[in-house]
């Protein structure tokens, strides 16, 4: 009897191991979806925009049914068959963040939101999840997807946007693929944007982890040219006709540099090697973002453009928090709640973050952090996450970073 036991669950690991190979389930190439996320503070509500594929596929291969931060939502690829998780991706969301605004609270609006995942070879549900920042679950869908519906574009196999390659990595399967794009600069200005492409780069590589682990990172530089040059500052009364489209005073926070338009973004992105995405605009104003698994974008042309690049980088694909308080008002992090986010914590879940640090007599305990003063808790007095004046990111933040940097490349 014990005999089958064993064989009956080495037989059982064996499906569950062989479920999650990438050519059993997944083409190499990409299937694009697009969503529009709508609602106010009370009530949210998802929609199925548009479904694309794409050729190449320059996400991960491997661990595909784990995730290795929580995020604010998640993508769920299931088996229509079977019910079986075959992929999942965390993201976070500029909508989600506009639901704590006060704006949010009396004035209903929508977002465009694209996720890509491999292209599947069978049926499958897709299930998008949003949480608010307790955790729980205020809005989703699950929908049908089928790899032979005529109506899925194709897009991406001609008329591809022009790009460079900036640095080529080590194994270009097992690796991360980032992929610049030029906003607000004209076509007369391309060696001055590449010019910030490369210092980026330079400036990102300085910083550990990047720097020890820099050949693990394919990257391209898209040439995408704007009819002005500059970008939108509502409140100076400027609008710009740009790349993106992107503007300052996201939420009426006059530094907070932000692009509405993921389809636009995307239709650029099409046929080029890309997974996360860093968008340099060409203005001396102050300001930068930078959402989980989504974009970042930072200004170019001023003292703190390094600094700035580089951490807007650690929330878009690090899913670092910021370190800094702006204020008590409209709170996104709750007493109740363990932040998601590696170099946060509210003390109510801290296992599996920086306790090792703390015990090596590394790390600590420093209250501030989430915009907060008070209840939130960062590792270190100061970090890339918290100033522009601190030259590193301290050892959580580059704890978090190896550990997401080895989950897709290891």
């Amino acid at each position: 009897m014990k005999k089958i036991y064993l064989l009956t669950l080495l037989i059982g690991l064996t499906t569950t191991i062989r479920a999650q190979r990438f050519e059993d389930h997944f083409e190499e190439r990409t299937l694009r979806l697009d969503y529009t996320f709508c609602g106010d503070a009370n009530s949210q509500q998802i929609y199925v925009d548009q479904l694309s594929q794409m050729p190449g596929w320059y996400g991960k291969h491997t661990r595909l049914a784990e995730v290795p931060l929580k995020g604010n939502g998640q993508l769920i690829a299931r088996d229509a068959a079977t019910g079986d998780t075959l992929y999942r991706h965390p993201f976070s969301t500029l909508f989600q963040e506009w639901l704590a605004t006060d704006e949010a609270k009396h004035t209903p609006k929508s977002f465009e939101n694209v996720f890509l995942m491999p292209f599947p070879k069978h049926p499958m549900t897709v299930t998008i999840e949003l949480r608010d920042y307790h955790e729980r679950v205020n809005a989703s869908i699950t929908h049908r997807v089928d790899p032979s519906d005529i109506l899925i574009r194709r897009i991406g196999e001609r008329d591809v946007t022009p790009y460079i390659v900036l640095q080529q990595a080590k194994d270009t399967t097992r690796c991360i693929h980032i992929t610049f794009i030029a906003e607000g600069y004209q076509e007369s200005e391309m060696d001055s944007y590449l010019a910030h492409c490369r210092e980026s780069l330079d400036a990102l590589f300085h910083h550990e982890p990047f720097q020890s682990l820099k050949d693990r990172f394919h990257i391209t530089a898209l040439l995408t040219p704007s009819v002005d040059s500059g970008v939108s500052e509502p409140g100076n009364g400027i609008w710009r006709n740009t790349a993106l489209g992107s503007h300052f005073d996201t939420f009426y926070m006059q530094r907070y540099l932000t692009t509405l338009h993921l389809k636009r973004m995307h239709d650029l992105l099409a046929g080029t090697p890309y997974e996360h995405i860093i968008v340099l605009a060409n203005t001396e104003h102050y300001g930068g973002g930078g959402i989980y698994n989504s974009y970042n974008l930072s200004y170019t042309r001023g003292k703190h453009f390094r600094p700035v690049v580089v951490h807007e980088f650690g929330h878009s694909f690090g899913g670092l928090g910021d370190e800094y308080p702006y204020g008590d008002n409209d709170p996104m992090y709750f007493a109740d709640t363990e932040p998601w986010e590696p170099n946060l914590t509210t003390k109510k879940d801290f296992s599996g973050k920086w306790q090792n640090l703390i015990d090596a007599g590394i790390s600590g305990m420093v209250e501030g952090g989430g915009y907060l003063s008070k209840g939130v808790f960062r590792g270190h007095s100061d970090c890339r996450m918290r100033t522009n004046e601190e030259p590193e990111f301290c050892p959580v933040c580059r704890q978090a970073l190896t550990r997401l940097i080895d989950f897709y490349t290891k």
